[in-house]
């Protein structure tokens, strides 16, 4: 199996090529990772040129020879792409996954509004550099190698499902990448924000008219929180219970997917 690996986004370093090619040797000797030369060129923050991203999505995308995207890592950009990559993608485009989660959310909210490839939120390359990576990074290849279920977010069931982080999920409502969730269950996450601006990016997602057909939310990790001055007064869980009743579905829980070790694997629909 041949796996594309873009970095859409942020710059990237090479610090994650000789750590994940080991473990891919050693672990699913039948994958084969590309890294295409992209994810180590640099334009200020980014990974490239927005042309150059964009142009690296479409050479993997539509290369029938590639069974999967795999993305590198997150921070900012993919949203630069979109209007490029997307109008350009064909045939051989539409019979592949799209791994990755954080900024990634934006092409994966894309992709899935235009019923291309199947979209993945899981763990990118770069987690092979966490403590545990090897495990986390192993939840992202089963799937997209074997469909193996063991890395899959415990609490999926039947139920559609798409998970998001929430400021680019904020992002996304009310432009026309954001995809048609009705009866989905909305899985949310966040990373490195203050109390009061979670609370904020909630009332964005409690009024959007975009997701009022949703089965539910859940909550999943969130991790480096800035500390609020004075204390923020208020739980995530009532936070979450508060902006669900607005919203008029119900609060269905906490989920394991989110910026850390802990990440697990949730394909957008079904599983």
């Amino acid at each position: 199996m041949k796996i594309g690996v873009l970095a859409l986004a942020s710059r990237a370093t090479d610090n994650a090529v000789a750590p994940i090619t080991a473990y891919c040797a050693a672990a699913f000797p039948d994958v084969e990772l590309l890294f295409h030369p992209q994810c180590f060129t640099t334009d200020g923050h980014f990974a490239g040129s927005d042309f150059a991203r964009a142009a690296a999505l479409v050479d993997y995308a539509n290369d029938p020879a590639i069974d999967a995207i795999w993305f590198y890592r997150g921070g900012y950009g993919s949203n630069r792409v979109l209007a490029m990559a997307l109008p350009e993608l064909k045939d051989a485009a539409r019979h592949k996954s799209y791994c990755g989660y954080s900024d990634m959310g934006f092409l994966l909210a894309a992709l899935y509004a235009r019923r291309i490839g199947h979209p993945v939120h899981g763990p990118m390359v770069s987690d092979i550099n966490r403590t545990g990576g090897q495990e986390t990074v192993a939840r992202s290849l089963n799937w997209l190698v074997h469909r193996n279920r063991s890395g899959l977010e415990p609490g999926l069931g039947g139920q559609p499902s798409v998970a998001f982080n929430l400021a680019i999920l904020g992002s996304l409502i009310g432009t026309p990448w954001m995809p048609d969730l009705t009866d989905h269950v909305l899985i949310v996450e966040e990373v490195s924000e203050p109390m009061y601006n979670i609370d904020r990016l909630l009332f964005t997602l409690a009024n959007a008219t975009q997701l009022k057909g949703i089965a539910g939310l859940r909550l999943g990790m969130v991790t480096d929180v800035v500390e609020n001055v004075p204390a923020f007064g208020e739980t995530l869980d009532y936070m979450m219970i508060r902006w669900s009743r607005d919203l008029g579905v119900p609060y269905l829980g906490r989920a394991r997917v989110g910026h850390g070790q802990d990440n697990h694997v949730v394909p957008f629909g079904v599983a």
